[in-house]
């Protein structure tokens, strides 16, 4: 199992916990995570990427295991702790401004 922790507003939207679990086959790579977000929570479909491309939007962030991995590679394997469901994906609503 994955764990992915949402922020607030995602939460909110899709009417989950803090923390959701995901079953995802190997290799558990970022776009392997959220086609299984997706599938499970359908109404986050377009919030955390977008629907054409699939790229991450420009105020969502991804971490795991202390690591920024925004600007990793979509299919790029995510760490083992994550694979193995000890650490959390964690999907994170930036800020901007000044």
């Amino acid at each position: 199992m994955i764990r992915v922790t949402l922020p607030t507003h995602l939460r909110k939207l899709a009417g989950t916990p803090t923390e959701v679990r995901l079953e995802v086959p190997p290799p558990v790579t970022q776009s392997a995570v959220l086609d299984a977000l997706e599938a499970r929570y359908p109404m986050l479909r377009g919030t955390v990427r977008d629907q054409a491309t699939r790229r991450r939007r420009p105020f969502i962030r991804f971490f795991a295991c202390q690591e920024d991995l925004s600007h990793a590679g979509p299919d790029d394997a995510l760490p083992e702790a994550v694979a193995s469901g000890a650490e959390p994906f964690v999907v994170l609503g930036a800020m901007a401004g000044g």
